[in-house]
């Protein structure tokens, strides 16, 4: 079985856009329709034929070209079922535990409320690919609009129990804010000092920072962190819950 290739972008001010290509069954998937041209742009420069587009959620940086794109290539939308309502073109609605293949790889959905009620993220175990949109960033994790922390935590806590090595693709370019606040959050880890001087050098030469992978995450990621001594020392917290903990990191960020 080919590999799976993948085409990451920018897109909108700081959103990303990721085509998802089969080179068997040459099916594509776009992850989420952030901005119309710029994903024609990406497929035409891989010469791909958009097939499917996977929704995570219901905001409209992440659906705004939904109709555009089914009207362009007749492709279908997959999305969350408790969010269907809110998201244009839907075809198929999934929940946490469904799977379905494209191509050849099954792709378990995850459901992850916290950023919104109903949003959902996007695991192939086989080819070691997560799309996590606004749950999970580099170094970060969505804002919580539609539920509370514990929600959120949860959420992220699936994640984490996904292998080290699963590779995160993300939905907006926030690695080098993310960076300078965990570091008022974990400044004596190492590795993410490493990880954000790297992070600056990227970016200085225009480079962006996605994907991640879920191992660097646990290491470096404070949301991920919430049960961690130095951190729970800092935030003079040493006897909460990791939830409490979560909710404080998230309040601190709120407000950075």
């Amino acid at each position: 079985m080919e590999a799976l290739q993948i085409e990451c972008f920018p897109c909108r001010s700081d959103n990303f856009g990721v085509l998802l290509h089969d080179p068997e069954t040459l099916m594509t998937a776009s992850i989420d329709a952030p901005e119309e041209m710029a994903i024609v742009a990406a497929a035409e420069r891989r010469g791909w034929k958009l097939t499917h587009l996977f929704t995570t959620h219901h905001h409209q940086d992440h659906v705004e070209a939904n109709l555009a794109l089914k009207e362009r290539y007749g492709l279908a939308i997959i999305g969350p079922a408790s969010e269907a309502r809110k998201i244009p073109g839907i075809d198929r609605t999934v929940a946490d535990g469904s799977s379905f293949l494209f191509g050849n790889n099954t792709v378990r959905v995850i459901e992850t409320p916290g950023h919104t009620a109903g949003h959902v993220c996007y695991h192939l175990p086989d080819a070691k690919l997560l799309f996590a949109a606004d749950t999970l960033f580099a170094l970060g994790c969505g804002r919580l609009f539609e539920r509370p922390a514990a929600d959120m935590w949860a959420s992220l806590q699936k994640l984490a129990a996904l292998p080290d090595e699963t590779v995160v693709y993300f939905g907006h370019e926030y690695t080098q804010s993310n960076a300078r606040f965990a570091l008022t959050i974990d400044p004596e880890n190492r590795r993410l000092r490493d990880r954000a001087a790297e992070i600056d050098a990227a970016r200085a030469e225009g480079r962006f920072t996605c994907p991640t992978t879920i191992g660097l995450e646990k290491e470096t990621n404070p949301f991920l962190r919430a049960g961690d001594p130095q951190i729970r020392a800092l935030l003079e917290m040493p006897e909460a819950t990791n939830e409490e903990v979560f909710a404080e990191i998230r309040r601190r960020k709120d407000n950075f």
